[in-house]
């Protein structure tokens, strides 16, 4: 910690003077395995290979209320719409069943932190649906357990590509059944929709004029020909694998009434707040509220330029994890 503060402290210079110190620091700490995003463990077996590592249930007094993705040992993205005042907050990870009796991997981990986005807006059409959830105690990576990539500002996400939803949402045993939760994990791909051709669905529905955009630049519209359409939980992962690895595209907000595919459904754009959610983990990082393993900012830091001048405040963190 001295180091890193020092660092904070030093006047103008190369960053090549104080780099190496850095990594110096690194190779001091003990090792943390599976510093790893994105990159599920999935063999022939069925269980594991539809097991979602970065999928945790968002609970309260142990009733399942809400999905969310992991991000890092300490944090976890979900949907502000899902908070419901003081309520006190467990998240279980490693289980793809809300009953995981018996289970080695499950874990129930109460929150001790919880960041709204200060543009949220829970009035009829949600906006900036966003909210950073801090455990009070880190996970340990495994198998079961593992945190999805965080896109890029302005990550590349085409119309017609194929993505993954995930959750335990509801399903209807036959036609004229009630919709019930499912105790099991739901996945179902879908595929990505213009935002303008969904808005104009939406307008239908609604009295707004067309001049009001429904959908908006920071959302995502998806749809789905084949799965039953309420498979997805309220901040639940929308996961789109590139290049080998999973990024967390978006979480899921709201979707039309849940009546019979295909059907719309509408996530947070994650891209458009990855700087906000830097932003909030390195705070708690530095207030020693929550703990981060660097896996946010690795790819970040190393794209920055190499120029005279004072560190970036975010680069510390790198001396910290």
């Amino acid at each position: 910690m001295a180091t890193s503060l020092r660092l904070l402290d030093a006047g103008p210079g190369s960053l090549r003077r104080w780099i190496p110190t850095c990594f110096a620091a690194l190779l001091l700490l003990p090792p943390r395995p599976n510093l790893v995003c994105g990159a599920p463990w999935w063999s022939d077996s069925l269980e594991e290979r539809h097991h979602w590592p970065w999928e945790v249930s968002l609970q309260i007094e142990n009733e399942h209320v809400c999905g969310g993705a992991l991000i890092d040992q300490s944090w976890v993205v979900s949907a502000a719409h899902c908070i419901q005042g003081n309520k006190e907050y467990l998240v279980m990870l490693g289980s793809s069943t809300l009953q995981p009796s018996g289970s080695p991997w499950a874990l129930k981990i109460p929150v001790g932190d919880i960041i709204m986005h200060p543009k949220y807006w829970g009035q009829n059409f949600i906006r900036s649906d966003i909210a950073l959830l801090c455990l009070e105690t880190p996970v340990t990576f495994n198998k079961y357990i593992q945190p999805i990539c965080l896109p890029e500002h302005n990550f590349n996400l085409k119309v017609g590509m194929k993505c993954w939803v995930t959750g335990w949402g509801q399903a209807k045993q036959h036609p004229s059944a009630k919709l019930t939760r499912s105790l099991e994990l739901w996945e179902a791909e879908v595929s990505i929709v213009d935002n303008k051709n969904c808005d104009r669905v939406f307008h239908k529905k609604t009295f707004y004029p067309q001049v009001i955009p429904l959908i908006r630049k920071n959302m995502i519209c998806t749809t789905n020909h084949r799965e039953n359409p309420c498979y997805g939980d309220p901040g639940g992962p929308l996961a789109c694998e590139v290049h080998g690895r999973w990024i967390l595209a978006g979480i899921f907000s709201w979707e039309k009434a849940c009546t019979k595919a295909p059907n719309l459904s509408v996530y947070t754009r994650i891209d458009k707040y990855t700087g906000w959610i830097k932003e909030q983990v390195s705070r708690g990082a530095r207030s020693g509220r929550c703990r981060t393993s660097c896996l946010l900012f690795l790819p970040w830091l190393l794209q920055l330029p190499v120029s005279p001048g004072p560190p970036h405040p975010f680069l510390f963190l790198l001396c910290l994890c």
